[in-house]
C-alpha cells in the first residue's frame, strides 16, 4: 500500500463573514484562516493550530477553532519531509476532535470533524500498514462512512475516498480508474457547496489535480 501524501492538504477560500459570533472572535479566525496558505513547515503548521487552540479555549462554545486547529496538525503530519512523530500527533488530533464534537450545532459540522478523524487515523495507519491496516485502517474507514453519513454531499468526503483508493493497489480494491470516478464526483459537489460561515471549503484544486493524475 503506498504512502498518502496531502501535502499542501489547505487551500485559500474559508468564508470567514459571520453574525452570530463575536467581533473578536471573527477577526482572530479570520487572522489565522489567512495563514494556512503561507504554512509551509511542521513548525508552521503546529503554531497554527496552538492559535486555533487557544482561540477554541477562549470562546468555549465555537466548535470551528478546535476543527481548524486539528486540520493545521493533520496537515503538520502529512508534510513528507515532517519528523512528527505520527502517533502523538493523531492522538492530539482526536482530542481536539472530541472537543468540536462536543460543540457542533448540527450534523454538517460533524461530518466535517469526522473527515478530520480519518486522516488522524489514516496517519497512524500508515506508520506501519501492514500490522495497524485492520486497526487503524478500519478506524479510518468507519469515520469516513460516518461523515458521509452525517452530510451526504460534503465532497471532503469524496476527496478523503479518492485519495484513499488512489494509494491503494488495484489487486486489494483500489487504482487510479476507481480513484477517478470518485474524485470527479468530489469535483461536482465542490462547485455545488455553498458552506456556512466559518464552515470548510478546503479541497477543491487538490482533488482537481489528483483527477489529472488519474488521467
Amino acid at each position: 500500500m503506498k504512502k498518502i501524501i496531502f501535502t499542501a492538504l489547505v487551500v485559500c477560500g474559508f468564508t470567514v463573514a459571520a453574525f452570530s459570533q463575536s467581533d473578536k472572535y471573527i477577526l482572530a479566525m479570520g487572522k489565522n484562516l489567512s495563514q494556512f496558505d503561507s504554512a509551509k513547515t511542521t513548525d508552521d503548521f503546529i503554531q497554527l493550530a496552538n492559535n486555533f487552540e487557544r482561540i477554541g479555549d477562549a470562546e468555549k462554545t465555537e466548535w470551528a477553532a478546535y476543527y481548524y486547529a486539528g486540520l493545521a496538525l493533520s496537515s503538520a503530519g502529512w508534510i513528507p519531509s515532517t519528523t512528527i512523530n505520527k502517533d502523538d500527533n493523531a492522538g492530539k488530533i482526536i482530542i481536539l476532535m472530541d472537543k468540536a464534537e462536543l460543540l457542533a450545532p448540527n450534523d454538517t459540522a460533524k461530518s466535517e470533524i469526522y473527515t478530520i478523524r480519518n486522516m488522524a487515523y489514516t496517519q497512524q495507519m500508515i506508520v506501519d500498514p501492514q500490522s495497524r491496516y485492520m486497526t487503524y485502517g478500519k478506524q479510518a474507514a468507519d469515520a469516513l462512512q460516518k461523515a458521509e453519513t452525517l452530510y451526504p454531499n460534503n465532497p471532503r468526503v469524496f476527496y478523503l475516498q479518492g485519495m484513499s483508493l488512489f494509494n491503494t493497489p488495484t489487486q486489494f480494491g483500489g487504482g487510479k480508474d476507481k480513484a477517478k470516478i470518485v474524485f470527479t464526483k468530489a469535483i461536482d459537489l465542490y462547485k455545488a457547496e455553498h458552506p456556512q460561515p466559518l464552515y470548510p471549503n478546503w479541497g477543491q484544486k487538490q482533488a482537481e489535480y489528483q483527477l489529472t493524475l488519474c488521467n
